[in-house]
């Protein structure tokens, strides 16, 4: 594709030669003289012009440098735009693989893709153009509208619903029992039913192997456009809204509400019953077990203002510093200190009392 053409495509702005042969999409290190590459964050503009690429997708103001430039209001969007045009994940032509067990009573829309060993049970009802890659599990009365997309191995439990346009990734676990347990008399734990379904609504994509659990009552909800990171936890009766990135390993105990537009990096945990407003960030490796604002930035464990938080670990990294000082200074007060004042009055014994008696 000539670099002209990519232009026009995405709606940038060129500075440079049209008639350069792009090839393909790196960033910003790797890419050669037939590749693109971007530049969205500032810190990397002093790569920008060591890089061997044939041109960098930019901001508007970027100042210009000796690779050909894309200018546009949102480099990083554009870069996954443009790797859409050389990149084109498999395409899975509609066929039932003569290996799928299909309810008889299950609907499944026009266009789909059922590969080797699927089980799709009583009742479950699939939009149009589904996909469902091999080993996948779908346990009776599901429901699922249009474009469904489910990676091998994921699992679908019993009575969930799921939007237009989810994903599931690989050893996704959508609808498994919430952990709940209740003890009886005699001090043992007993489970407590799991009667609600998960509800994930439309444009949502789940990552490899997390886990969005059922509730006790109710329904554990993930809102429109929200993404679920690699190895989450989603716990039972928890709700996230719309358009929230819940990143890798974070845990979000029962009964979790997440705003929308949140942001909970890598590690976060939320803990039961609490509340996250809208547009909060957390940090990586943030833990709140309180109620957040929303517009909040969260950090630490246990989390408070980020600001503040940046400005204790700065203390806390100086801490061994100011031990060395104030030990310099209290040796220092000692021997200025005349040797009368520094004697200690020691209680006599009772030999000594005797003696004196």
């Amino acid at each position: 594709m000539k670099l002209g053409e990519l232009a026009a495509r995405l709606g940038a702005e060129l500075r440079g030669d049209p008639d350069l042969e792009i090839t393909g999409v790196k960033g910003i290190e790797e890419a050669g003289p037939t590749e693109i590459t971007f530049v969205a964050n500032p810190k990397y503009g002093g790569l920008a012009r060591k890089t061997k690429a044939a041109a960098v997708l930019v901001e508007p103001g970027f100042p210009d440098i000796q690779p050909a430039t894309l200018r546009i209001k949102n480099p990083y969007f554009a870069f996954s735009r443009a790797l859409g045009f050389f990149y084109q994940p498999p395409v899975y032509a509609p066929q039932i693989h003569s290996t799928a067990v299909i309810d008889p009573s299950a609907q499944i829309g026009a266009g789909a893709h059922i590969g080797a060993y699927v089980v799709i049970g009583k009742g479950v009802r699939i939009g149009d153009h589904a996909t469902l890659l091999p080993h996948v599990v779908i346990y009776q009365d599901v429901q699922a509208g249009s474009h469904l997309f489910v990676h091998a191995h994921a699992v679908i439990r019993e009575g969930c619903i799921l939007g237009d346009h989810v994903t599931l990734e690989n050893g996704v676990i959508v609808g498994a029992d919430g952990f709940g347990f209740a003890k009886n008399d005699l001090g043992q734990w007993e489970k407590i039913p799991q009667s609600g379904p998960v509800r994930i609504g439309n444009r949502v994509d789940v990552q490899a192997n997390a886990c969005i659990d059922r509730a006790t009552v109710g329904a554990t909800e993930v809102g429109d456009g929200s993404k679920v990171d690699n190895l989450v936890q989603i716990g039972h009766g928890s709700r996230v809204g719309r358009d929230t990135l819940v990143c890798a390993q974070t845990g979000l105990a029962g009964s979790s509400i997440i705003g929308n537009n949140v942001i909970l990096a890598g590690q976060a945990g939320v803990a039961g019953h609490c509340s996250v407003g809208d547009g909060v960030i957390l940090t990586a490796q943030s833990a709140v077990s309180h109620n957040v604002p929303a517009g909040k930035m969260i950090s630490g464990s246990p989390g408070f203002d980020n600001r503040l938080w940046l400005r204790a670990v700065t203390i806390f990294q100086r801490l061994p510093e100011m031990l060395k000082r104030l030990d310099r200074v209290e040796k220092k007060l000692a021997a200025q200190t005349p040797a009368s004042e520094n004697q200690v009055l020691v209680p006599a014994s009772e030999e000594e009392r005797g003696d004196s008696a």
